[in-house]
């Protein structure tokens, strides 16, 4: 992408002051840098500013100063960039990278680094998660990482020590494969999306913990109040805000920071930088999504054009087309598009709380654009999204609802005769066996015993179910074709083939005013590591008890995620959970040593929902 097609604001109707400054700030420190190679029309072009490929890489994480917003703030970077350098690699080589800590004394972002290599599989002492699998690479020191590639796809890389990746430590990786691809392209695109505070994100973490509901600007006023009053009905309406009350929640809250704090970026540039992908009309295009945002989902679509999903964070399924997908942090989806019959298409991703977009362009030359949709309204949440259905909540009459159970506590009102939880109070926390419970949906969910009267959980959903087949909060009914879970299918069967040999239960849980997030109610730092015996085959059955969405990623291993009866249905290295949601996935324990379990999106990991797994001989 040549550098001219910076701060361009054409195609864009009265951009605001801020705006128009993030046009001009677009490249950071890249356009000052003269990183930004010129596109040419080999059918390779990546259209992000670095790329190294080979065996031997030497990456340096460095401080340095970006601009974005019309505000200078110091980012992290490796090799002087934001995304990092695209990393290329290929299936069954040796990749030695040596990677230098060079942060300035006195860096607000700390004396220590590190490398998470997301989704690859390796020995636990390369994975790069300080305090479990090596004790990181202090300030002056170099770390080389040492391993076999076992595997092809789209991938990403990004700093496991404090909030750097929030500050810019994020970077793709694409693998070329050894076998032939099962699908056709001429071009190749890898399209990274991402999130950027000009904040020190430690600040950003402490605002969360005193005020979560920061970003929430749109909390239901005394107009909504009147107006759902004249189509529910006086006495559900003071009900319905009775519960929403109780559990300290509005249902406007739909992410804990959104575009009213973030800028977003499109391979490190903002929407008025442009972004650009070339193509000759009646070309197949390959883009490789990947959200490496700190906190954001995002909803992407193209209009104009049919996006057919070839694979799924990393790993093959059979194609399937769509007008839309949700995209949780940390997960990649490939898509093929053909353009044709018009000079410009806009990528559009609006984040998942529609308070903000970041677009870029497929286009035949550079310079041009195409119009950019209006942000879809903003979608309320109901209780039926907490996994409150059946109870009143689908609707707005929740008066057969219990109080005491929405507020979480000791669960008042519910029948937990013939339930014996007491036995739960250690293993389960622990991540002990639960093996023979029901894995899909159906029935008054049980909880942990370690989630009864504990001020960490302020919510306990009642009756979760996989929702496979559901596009998502804001995204259903809308006129498009969106992806679901339920279309993933890989194109392999189960690679394991065995039946889990035990059922491990984890809930999802959180106090959204206190901002601490957990595993079954139990924060990092008390909790005992998820035991798993080598070779074993262990099913992991998650239960979201908040009314946020989580994705979860297990280092290491991969993640078979199974259908509402059990059966494999896509391998994944990152399993997205809406509120409400109950989802199994397979895990073969192939590989010793010390992983690490947490939700991705980065505040709420740092808050406490990060687990310790072991795989042990």
């Amino acid at each position: 992408m040549s550098s001219d097609s910076f701060g361009r604001a054409g195609g864009l109707s009265s951009p605001s002051r801020r705006l128009f400054v993030q046009g001009l700030a677009a490249g950071g420190a890249a356009a000052a840098l003269g990183l930004w190679p010129r596109t040419s029309w080999a059918v390779k072009a990546e259209g992000v500013p670095n790329v190294l490929s080979g065996t031997e890489f030497d990456l340096t994480i460095g401080e340095t100063p970006m601009n974005f917003t019309g505000a200078t703030r110091p980012a992290i970077t490796v090799n002087g960039s934001i995304p990092a350098p695209l990393l290329r690699w290929r299936e069954g080589t040796t990749v030695n990278l040596r990677v230098r800590n060079a942060l300035p004394p006195g860096s607000i972002h700390g004396h220590q680094a590190s490398i998470h290599w997301h989704g690859i599989l390796l020995p636990a002492n390369m994975d790069g998660v300080p305090g479990l699998s090596f004790d990181g690479i202090d300030r002056g020191e170099t770390y080389q990482y040492r391993f076999n590639v076992v595997q092809g796809g789209t991938y990403w890389y990004h700093s496991h020590s404090g909030f750097q990746e929030q500050a810019g430590l994020y970077g793709p990786l694409v693998i070329e494969p050894l076998e032939p691809e099962p699908f056709a392209y001429d071009r190749d695109y890898v399209v990274m999306l991402s999130d950027w505070t000009d904040l020190d994100p430690q600040r950003l973490f402490a605002r969360l913990k005193k005020r979560s509901d920061f970003d929430n600007f749109s909390k239901q006023t005394v107009g909504d109040f009147f107006a759902d009053v004249k189509q529910h009905g006086l006495a559900a309406t003071v009900e319905d805000r009775k519960m929403w009350g109780q559990m300290r929640m509005t249902p406007t809250d739909l992410s804990d920071v959104n575009g009213n704090t973030y800028t977003y970026l499109l391979n490190g540039t903002t929407s008025l930088g442009n972004w650009t992908g070339l193509f000759r009309s009646g070309e197949k295009v390959r883009l490789r999504f990947i959200n490496g945002s700190a906190m954001t989902y995002f909803d992407v679509r193209i209009p104009g054009l049919k996006m057919t999903v070839v694979a799924a964070d990393g790993q093959y399924v059979h194609p399937v087309t769509v007008d839309e997908f949700r995209i949780a942090t940390a997960e990649t989806f490939d898509v093929i598009v053909e353009p044709t019959g018009q000079d410009a298409f806009t990528i559009f991703a609006q984040d998942s709380g529609r308070t903000g977009y970041i677009s870029g362009t497929l286009a035949v030359r550079e310079g041009l654009r195409a119009p950019v949709p209006d942000v879809d309204p903003k979608p309320l949440l109901t209780m039926d999204d907490m996994g409150h259905g059946g109870m009143g909540g689908g609707g707005h009459d929740m008066s057969s609802m219990s109080h005491g159970a929405m507020a979480g506590g000791a669960m008042a009102g519910m029948d937990h005769s013939g339930h014996d939880m007491s036995s739960m109070a250690a293993g389960t926390a622990a991540g002990g066996s639960m093996a023979g419970m029901d894995h899909g949906a159906g029935g008054m969910q049980e909880h942990p015993a370690t989630e009864t009267g504990n001020p960490l959980v302020d919510m306990q959903t009642m009756a979760p179910v996989p929702r496979l087949d559901d596009p998502g909060i804001g995204l259903r009914d809308n006129g498009r074709r969106v992806l679901t879970y339920g279309d993933l299918r890989s194109t392999f069967p189960d690679p394991d083939g065995r039946e889990p040999g035990r059922t491990v239960e984890l809930h999802l849980t959180g106090h959204m005013e206190r901002f601490a997030w957990s595993f079954n109610g139990v924060k990092f730092a008390d909790a005992e590591p998820l035991r798993l015996k080598y070779g074993e085959r262990m099913r992991v059955v998650l239960v979201n008890d908040t009314m946020m969405s989580h994705p979860i990623h297990l280092h290491g291993m991969w993640s078979d995620l199974e259908d509402e009866s059990g059966n494999f249905m896509v391998r994944k290295h990152t399993i997205d959970m809406p509120p409400g949601t109950k989802r199994a996935f397979r895990v073969r324990a192939d590989a010793l040593g010390r992983w690490a379990f947490h939700c991705h999106l980065l505040y709420h990991m740092e808050a406490g929902m990060f687990r310790e797994v072991r795989v042990e001989e």
